[in-house]
C-alpha cells in the first residue's frame, strides 16, 4: 500500500503516463462538454454548499422536483423549517489549508480514472485465478475460495471509496468505456455511471447535516438511515434498534446500496421526472433508456462471463455455472455492502458522531489503525472521520480520502481539523443543529489535546 503523497505537477501538461492516450487539455475540453449534455448532473452539483462545480458553472438550474433543493420562498427547509446553511469557506485564505480548496488537476483527474481502471483489471485477474485454483485443486475448495474471496471483498472496498472519490473531482471518464468499469460486479444489474453520480449529489443537497436525512428533499438513502435512528436517541431506545440495526447489513447484502439492483430499481422510480401533463421525460428514450440498457449489458455480459469459467474449466456442465457465480457474488457482495456501511451508515449515524465528539483519534490510537487498514489507508480513514466537511464542501474540497492519496493523510487530517474548528456553517440565527454541537466539542477536545 503505497503512503507518499501523489503530489500534483506544475506546468502546462500534455500527453503523459498518467494520462494514457488523452492530453489534459482535452480532457478539460471533454469534461465541459459531458457537463452540458449531462446537464442534470450540472444542475444538482450547482445547488451543493460550499460552491459550484467550476465545469460546471455555465448549465442553467433546473426546476425539475428532483434537480431542486426543496424550500420555501424564505430559504428554509420544508421539513425542518431551517435555512438552507452556507459553508463557511475560510477567507482569507490561510496558506495551509489552500490545497485543502484548490481544485485538483486534470492529471490527477485522469490518474484516478487509471486506478479505478486498474482495479477493475485486478478483480478480473482475481476470478481468473480463482477459476484456474480450483480447477489444479479441486479438492480443496474452502482454501481455494478464501485465498480469492477475501482479496476480492477487499478490492471491493477500494473501489467504491476510489468511485466516491472520482465522482467529486473527476465526474466523467477520459474514455467511455471506463464508465462500464465502475461497479459491475457490485449486483446483477445496477445504474449506469451517470445515474450513480446524480443520486449520490441528489443526497448532497438533500442532506446537508449529517444527522438530518432528506432537509431538502427527498434523499435515495432514507430508508438506510432510518434503520439506524428511526426511534429517536439510542441510549433510552436500544432495545427498539435490536428490531432494525441487524437488517443494515442484510439489506446492503442483497443491493440496496448505490451500487446494488434493490437501489436502481428505487432510483428509477424516482427519476427522471415525468414531463408536464403525466408525459413521458423527452429524454427519457433518448438517453437514460439506452445508458440503462448498455450498462446492464455490459453487466449480464461480464456475469455470462464468470458463468462460463465456472462450467467447462472446471469440467462442469454448463448448468453448473450458478455455483460459482454464488461463490463471486458472495464476496463481492461483502466488499460491496461493507464500503457503503461505512460510508453511509457510520458516518450519518449518532452513535459514531458522538463518538467522534470524544477524540477518539487521540484515545482509541489502536482502533483508528486497524480500521485504516480495512478501508484501505488513513487517507481513506479521514473520510470517516470528517464526512460533515466533506458535506459542507462536496465540490470546493470534494472527498478528504482523495485529497490525502496527493497530498498525504497527515497533512489533510490536520487541515480538515482546523476546517472543523472554525466552524463549518455561517451564523444564520438558526438554532445549533446537534451536528454543530457535538463539531464544536470535538474541536475543543482536539486543541487541548495538542
Amino acid at each position: 500500500m503505497a503512503t507518499a503523497p501523489l503530489l500534483p505537477k506544475t506546468g502546462k501538461v500534455g500527453h503523459s503516463k498518467a494520462s494514457i492516450f488523452y492530453g489534459a487539455d482535452e480532457y478539460l475540453e471533454e469534461l465541459k462538454k459531458k457537463y452540458a449534455r449531462d446537464h442534470e448532473i450540472a444542475a444538482l452539483k450547482n445547488l451543493l454548499p460550499g460552491e459550484r462545480d467550476h465545469y460546471a458553472a455555465g448549465v442553467a438550474r433546473s426546476h425539475d422536483k428532483m434537480l431542486k433543493v426543496e424550500k420555501n420562498n424564505e430559504n428554509r427547509s420544508l421539513k425542518t423549517n431551517r435555512l438552507f446553511p452556507t459553508a463557511n469557506k475560510p477567507d482569507p485564505m490561510p496558506q495551509n489549508l489552500a490545497f485543502l480548496f484548490t481544485r485538483i488537476t486534470p492529471e490527477q483527474m485522469m490518474y484516478m480514472w487509471n486506478v479505478l481502471t486498474a482495479i477493475f483489471v485486478f478483480q478480473v485477474l482475481l476470478v481468473v485465478l480463482y477459476c484456474g485454483l480450483l480447477a489444479l485443486f479441486p479438492g480443496h475448495w474452502w482454501t481455494c475460495t478464501l485465498i480469492f474471496g477475501i482479496p476480492f471483498a477487499y478490492t471491493a472496498i477500494q473501489q467504491i471509496y476510489i468511485d466516491h472519490d472520482v465522482m467529486h473531482g473527476a465526474t466523467f471518464p477520459v474514455y467511455e468505456f471506463q464508465k462500464f468499469l465502475t461497479h459491475p460486479f457490485a449486483d446483477f444489474f445496477s445504474l449506469p455511471w451517470e445515474e450513480f453520480v446524480l443520486e449520490h449529489n441528489r443526497h448532497h443537497a438533500s442532506t446537508v447535516d449529517l444527522l438530518i436525512q432528506g432537509e431538502f428533499g427527498w434523499d435515495p438513502e432514507e430508508f438506510q438511515y432510518a434503520l439506524q435512528q428511526w426511534a429517536g436517541p439510542m441510549g433510552p431506545n436500544w432495545y427498539k434498534y435490536l428490531l432494525t440495526v441487524p437488517w443494515i447489513p442484510i439489506v446492503h447484502f442483497f443491493g440496496l446500496n448505490d451500487t446494488g439492483a434493490l437501489f436502481a430499481l428505487e432510483w428509477w422510480m424516482h427519476f427522471p421526472d415525468e414531463a408536464i401533463g403525466g408525459k413521458c421525460n423527452k429524454e427519457f428514450w433518448s438517453k437514460w433508456a439506452p445508458r440503462r440498457v448498455k450498462h446492464n449489458l455490459f453487466v449480464l455480459g461480464l456475469w455470462a462471463c464468470v458463468w462460463l469459467l465456472g462450467s467447462w474449466p472446471l469440467g462442469r456442465d454448463l448448468s453448473q455455472g450458478w455455483r460459482f457465480v454464488f461463490t463471486v457474488s458472495f464476496f463481492a457482495r461483502v466488499g460491496f455492502s461493507a464500503a457503503w456501511m461505512f460510508i453511509t451508515n457510520f458516518t450519518h449515524s449518532l452513535p459514531w458522531n458522538e463518538f467522534l465528539a470524544q477524540d477518539p483519534a487521540r484515545t482509541w490510537p489502536v482502533l483508528h489503525g486497524v480500521m485504516a487498514l480495512v478501508l484501505g489507508g488513513k487517507h481513506r480513514w479521514n473520510e470517516m472521520l470528517f464526512h460533515d466537511v466533506h458535506h459542507a464542501f462536496p465540490n470546493a474540497v470534494g472527498t478528504l480520502s482523495q485529497r490525502g492519496r496527493f497530498h498525504g493523510w497527515q497533512k489533510v487530517h490536520d487541515a480538515a481539523a482546523e476546517v472543523l474548528a472554525r466552524g463549518l456553517w455561517m451564523p444564520n440565527g438558526d438554532e445549533e443543529t446537534q451536528m454543530q454541537k457535538m463539531a464544536r466539542k470535538r474541536s475543543l477536545i482536539m486543541k487541548q489535546g495538542k
